[in-house]
């Protein structure tokens, strides 16, 4: 439906019927400029977990799982304003809510053959960031769609911007929780690759379970991959890398496709500030890459 000459979505609706949205309700107010995974802000109080009713009316707790990332509210450029006015209607898909400012709601389902209007290969890049990464794919592989998932408009208002200088068409955008993302939005067996990219590190102990790659993460993205779809992750922080290489080898959904340590240096995948900042600090880049396994 239409609300206002914008593109609405109810829950239950396929998101494909409406190609793409512009700004939506129920988001906080635009963040800063995308702030460092690196360095979460230590006194940022934890998100609320508020509690629901489920379908049968029984009382449920919405995320179950600590998020992995703490939103910061700000103002964004101008520059990145004009991005959500202009280039929002095109690219940012309009998403219902369930009840935080990220959520997705459980009934929502993404279509990407009606999204995209074609059927073409799905790469879908957990916390894009600014988007340096997927941009610079999708203008190379026009052959295939991609779809970001980020929580900082400020990073996808960038996003945004690159990607009309660029000329990209065959890229989307999702303001919204990553796992929700993979566990309801999108189809099961929609992507044919899940990238992660150096994801909040959360490097104090007491951070850790905030980290997205923990047990249970297989799973999830098990389910939003075909069978023979690729994930693959990349991280400065050798802590970290070696808790993903325990999840995912320990995962049932996937089977190691490197030898060795660590997998090589994912040719896809752009120089961003982030892996820039790394290596500064004289951090080692670790890859590690999988093959989600048939479900028989």
């Amino acid at each position: 439906m239409r609300l206002g000459g914008r593109l609405a979505v109810r829950p239950g609706e396929r998101l494909g019927e409406l190609g793409g949205g512009g700004e939506y309700p129920g988001t906080m107010p635009p963040a800063h400029a995308e702030p460092d995974p690196h360095a979460p802000d230590p006194h940022a109080p934890a998100p609320t977990e508020p509690e629901s009713r489920g379908p049968d009316g029984s009382e449920r707790r919405f995320r179950d799982q600590p998020v992995s990332f703490v939103r910061r509210s700000g103002r964004m450029s101008e520059a990145q304003e004009r991005a959500w006015t202009d280039l929002a209607p095109f690219y940012v898909l309009d998403v219902p809510r369930d009840i935080a400012s990220t959520s997705v709601h459980p009934a929502a389902r993404l279509i990407p053959a009606e999204v995209y209007g074609r059927t073409a290969p799905l790469v879908v890049e957990v916390g894009s960031g600014q988007g340096h990464a997927i941009v610079s794919a999708a203008q190379a592989r026009p052959d295939h769609d991609f779809l970001a998932v980020e929580v900082f408009r400020a990073g996808l208002a960038r996003t945004m911007l690159d990607a009309e200088r660029a000329g990209v068409r065959n890229l989307r955008l999702v303001e919204a929780n990553a796992p929700e993302v993979l566990e309801t939005l999108l189809p099961e067996g929609a992507a044919d690759e899940v990238w992660v990219f150096f994801p909040d590190p959360w490097h104090k102990k007491r951070h850790t379970k905030r980290r997205l790659v923990r047990p249970g993460f297989g799973a999830t993205g098990a389910r939003a991959l075909r069978d023979g779809g690729a994930l693959r992750l990349a991280t400065d922080w050798e802590d970290y890398a070696l808790q993903m290489r325990e999840v995912l080898d320990e995962a049932p959904e996937f089977d190691r496709a490197f030898a060795g340590e660590w997998a090589p240096r994912f040719d896809g995948r752009v120089m961003t500030a982030f892996e820039r900042k790394g290596l500064a600090k004289g951090r080692d880049i670790r890859d590690l890459a999988y093959r989600r396994i048939g479900r028989g």
